[in-house]
């Protein structure tokens, strides 16, 4: 396949590694340029400017918000009129269900397709191609792009027709991720307050009933303290469940545990936790229980 690539990130870099690796033709844009003068190096061609990467009939989204994709897709990016009639968007970043819905119609009127198929995994997991893809638009269309996903993930689920159904798929799934991990901040907490050693705990867990990757990664950031360099931020963490809560309004479908998570992450980024990990939430169970 021939795709074009936009944006180059913790997740965006390794991703687009990996198509290359794949044996695909690859142009990536980046608005900091030294990322992808990287992937030149390995046989990916430099776009000037977003709408270049998109002129070659696919183009590959993958960025840190709502904010972003518009910027490239309706505004100085220019990509929705460089985009071919027949073209094809991937979005495989986190963004709003709302913008997914403007973006399948936008492309609609413009004769192109939109595809929604955000991803599950950290970076570690994008640079072993393990990601877990969540794809929902045209059957036709997603058939072409099965190779790319192949590409970039272990494997793919389709989700129907409706982009925006992947959105509010990946969306809850990063709400359910952050409950464990406030859960988890608070476990620890109580069972460090009760002299229980950390590592002995977590490997408890993650040995017998918990026996799954989210404990597991998340847990030992929490036992360990480590929360930087950050696999996510916090203050996308927090984008996150907004856009969740957001979501959940929109149809009428209460989540209080959501709103809990919101002003955990809220009081993180306010205390200058935004750059760190959201796993980071540790730190604020530990301090709210009176420990280091």
């Amino acid at each position: 396949m021939e795709i074009g690539w936009i944006g180059l990130g913790n997740m965006g870099e390794p991703m687009a590694q990996n198509v290359l690796k794949a044996g695909h033709k690859l142009t990536v844009y980046n608005r900091t340029q030294a990322r992808a003068e990287g992937l030149r190096a390995i046989g990916a061609s430099v776009a000037p400017a977003p709408s270049d990467a998109a002129a070659c009939g696919c183009v590959v989204t993958m960025l840190s918000d709502d904010a972003a994709v518009e910027d490239v897709v309706f505004s100085s990016g220019k990509v929705l009129p460089a985009l071919p009639q027949g073209g094809i968007h991937v979005s495989m970043s986190t963004i709003s269900v709302a913008l997914a819905r403007r973006l399948t119609e936008a492309h609609r009127q413009a004769g192109q397709e939109f595809v929604s198929a955000p991803v599950f995994g950290r970076p570690e997991a994008a640079a072993a191609a393990k990601l877990f893809v969540v794809a929902a638009g045209d059957r036709s269309t997603l058939q072409k792009l099965h190779p790319l996903f192949r590409a970039v993930g272990q494997r793919t689920f389709d989700m129907g027709q409706d982009p925006s159904t992947a959105n509010v798929i990946k969306l809850s799934g990063n709400f359910l991720i952050a409950s464990v991990i406030e859960s988890l901040a608070e476990v620890f907490a109580l069972t460090r307050k009760h002299g229980v050693n950390p590592a002995q705990y977590l490997d408890l867990l993650t040995t017998s009933l918990f026996n799954s990757p989210v404990y597991k990664i998340y847990g030992g950031l929490i036992a360990d303290a480590k929360y930087e360099p950050a696999g996510f931020a916090m203050t996308l963490g927090l984008k996150d469940i907004r856009l969740v809560l957001a979501a959940a309004e929109d149809a009428a479908a209460p989540m209080p545990i959501a709103s809990l998570v919101r002003d955990r992450l809220l009081s993180g980024v306010a205390q200058g936790m935004a750059t760190t990990d959201w796993s980071a939430v540790g730190t604020l169970a530990a301090r709210s229980a009176g420990l280091e």
